[in-house]
């Protein structure tokens, strides 16, 4: 056991620094570091090519994804990895949709913003078991 950790009452290695609360901090902002450089190559691509506007939301939905799976699987270590990764997954969703909703000028809700939320928590929950199980 490590100088700076305890025991906690189940038996988890814990310190008092909070280490699943900066994990989710840590998630949060590569996910949405990635999910930003993404929507610019994209929008990039968007531009270059001709593509039709049918392909943005499923592209959009695909870069959330993958940010949330890098930045659940680059920091979530220790136990409870479905709790962590679930809950940074939501965070990412409620700041991306603020951040890219003030890009845009538009703050409306709609049913989507319902099915994101279960469609990312779902990708952070299955990333995090995965990533507390991964050796390093």
């Amino acid at each position: 056991m490590r100088k700076d950790s305890f025991q906690g009452s189940y038996g988890e290695d814990t310190n008092g620094y909070g280490n699943g609360v900066i994990e989710g901090i840590k998630a949060v902002a590569l996910a949405l570091a990635l999910s930003l450089i993404g929507a610019v190559i994209f929008a990039g691509i968007l531009r270059a090519a001709t593509l039709g506007n049918a392909v943005i939301y499923p592209v959009n939905q695909i870069i959330k994804v993958l940010s949330i799976v890098a930045g659940v699987t680059v920091f979530v270590r220790g136990e409870k990895g479905w709790l962590k990764g679930g809950a940074a997954a939501l965070g990412f969703t409620a700041l991306s949709y603020l951040a890219f909703s003030a890009l845009g000028g538009d703050f409306s809700l709609s049913w989507l913003i319902f099915a994101e939320l279960l469609w990312t928590a779902g990708a952070g929950v299955l990333s995090g078991m995965i990533a507390v199980n991964l050796r390093r």
